[in-house]
């Protein structure tokens, strides 16, 4: 009796300290400075650390770093921690943090995540725990450029091919946990790292669930065997019990996220600003939040979070108007006989539903627009890298801080580059480039504002809608804190009580 009672016992404390969530892709690489889509990322977030990171008000806080302190406009030195290892038990030094700036300037490898790194002149060693980055001017995002994660020297120090490295398979990290199992289109287990320079973290393990359909991943949710998830507007309006409420609470927020349709512009046909006006004019955004939302987001009117000095109120999306719609593409050549037709690729998932109404709403200007619906990595694969496309239908991620260079500077059109849709303005080249150097943040927000009228004027994207995050928490789980970054910021402190 006593042997099953604790069983039992130990049965329960395993539950208490699992947490369940949930993934809709295979990670590709879980190498942070490899890790460009956003189920990489969701992973190495916890196996790596960075010098810095945004607290909970998005302030920035030292991480590995002990202190940052600007010696200068140009001169920034960071003291490091003395008490960080790495998983495998080997020390963390500043040779780390030189190692890993000198791999993400590599030629050897590809990533988008270098060029904000192209404005360091120097990063120096002065000792074991020091460091000082001269920057070539005063840098706008001197500081947030070190939230990228760090590598180990020791590991990687004679690593010949990193775009292939086992180690992007096998990570070793700082983080508050290690990649326990991983393979392809299954279920993803993370242990805490008793490593960790924060402490232990309280939960023992995170499982991934590998659910790449929403509605297996709401039938989770509804058989109360997720913790932590996000739920649609249609779940959310139409189709919890008060069961579900009993377990969860649903916490709401605007989401760092815009929907969008982005147009091949090497195509000749998207070349034409009337043909891309065109496209803009026949699109009812929001019907789009109506339908696909229920109202909860916003319509979309330019590339930055709304609300962040970047954003422009000023700037409106135009509001659906079929016949200058059909107008314009008369003016560029377009009709009934020769119909402007083009095919829209986009991942699995909720998205193919916007890709219908689109195609719904499209058709009353007489536009002919196919739909291609694949699984992701193979959308990534052979039509992202490869870009080979006519238009796309994705969403980006957007920061606290913007940072317009990696998606809308012509340079960033390069191999690795998030700019796949070919996007050259000079002047808003000349206005990024400008924009760099200013640490003013009225100034900064003054350029940045005329660089988001700019995009929006020239359509090289059709910007559809700002969603509103619906997140759902265990209840059983605290302490749960929604914050300007995420409700999981302090994940590692949670504690799941036995229900």
């Amino acid at each position: 009796m006593k042997t099953f009672l604790f069983f039992l016992i130990f049965q329960s404390l395993l539950l208490a300290s699992t947490l369940h969530l949930s993934i809709a892709a295979n990670p590709s690489r879980f190498n942070p400075l490899l890790a460009t889509d956003s189920a990489s990322s969701t992973i190495t977030r916890w196996l790596f650390s960075a010098l810095v990171r945004y607290d909970k008000e998005g302030n920035i806080e030292p991480e590995l770093a002990q202190s940052f302190t600007f010696l200068s406009p140009t001169l920034l030195e960071f003291r490091l921690r003395k008490d960080v290892q790495w998983s495998d038990g080997a020390p963390f030094s500043a040779k780390d943090v030189l190692f890993t700036y000198e791999t993400i300037l590599s030629p050897e490898i590809f990533t988008p995540y270098s060029s904000g790194f192209s404005h360091v002149e120097t990063v120096e060693m002065v000792d074991e725990y020091t460091l000082h980055v001269k920057y070539k001017y005063p840098y706008f995002k001197a500081l947030e450029i070190w939230m990228m994660e760090v590598l180990p020297h020791h590991l990687l120090k004679d690593e010949k091919a990193m775009m292939t490295s086992r180690f992007n398979q096998a990570p070793v990290g700082t983080g508050p946990y290690i990649l326990e199992t991983f393979e392809l289109s299954k279920n993803i287990v993370l242990r805490a790292n008793p490593h960790y320079f924060g402490g232990k973290p309280k939960p023992e393990r995170l499982v991934f669930h590998f659910l790449p359909d929403n509605a297996t991943e709401f039938m989770m949710l509804r058989s109360q065997k997720l913790d932590l998830s996000s739920i649609t507007p249609l779940q959310h309006e139409r189709q919890l019990d008060t069961s579900f409420h009993e377990f969860y609470n649903v916490h709401e927020s605007i989401a760092h996220s815009y929907a969008y349709v982005g147009l091949n512009l090497k195509d000749p046909k998207f070349q034409d600003h009337r043909v891309r006006q065109a496209l803009s004019l026949a699109i009812d955004r929001q019907e789009l939040v109506d339908i696909l939302l229920f109202g909860h987001g916003e319509v979309s009117t330019g590339p930055f979070l709304p609300r962040t000095n970047a954003f422009d109120p000023d700037v409106k999306a135009p509001l659906q108007d079929i016949q200058k719609a059909k107008a314009l593409l008369a003016q560029a050549g377009y009709g009934v006989e020769n119909p402007l037709e083009f095919t829209l690729t986009t991942s699995s998932g909720a998205r193919a539903a916007t890709a219908e109404i689109l195609q719904y709403q499209l058709a009353k200007a007489g536009i002919k627009m196919r739909i291609r619906v694949m699984e992701w990595q193979a959308f990534l694969n052979t039509v992202i890298l490869p870009r080979r496309f006519d238009a796309v239908l994705l969403a980006w991620s957007v920061g606290l801080k913007s940072d317009a260079y990696s998606i809308w500077h012509s340079e960033s059109m390069r191999k690795g580059g998030f700019n796949f849709v070919g996007y050259a303005n000079p002047r808003v080249d000349a206005l990024i480039k400008e924009a760099e150097r200013v640490v003013d943040e009225e100034k900064f927000g003054g350029i940045y504002r005329e660089i988001y009228r700019q995009i929006a004027y020239d359509v090289p994207y059709l910007f559809l809608y700002v969603p509103k995050s619906l997140s759902v928490v265990n209840r059983a789980i605290t302490p749960v804190e929604p914050s300007l970054i995420g409700i999981t910021h302090n994940l590692t402190a949670w504690e799941k009580l036995v229900q």
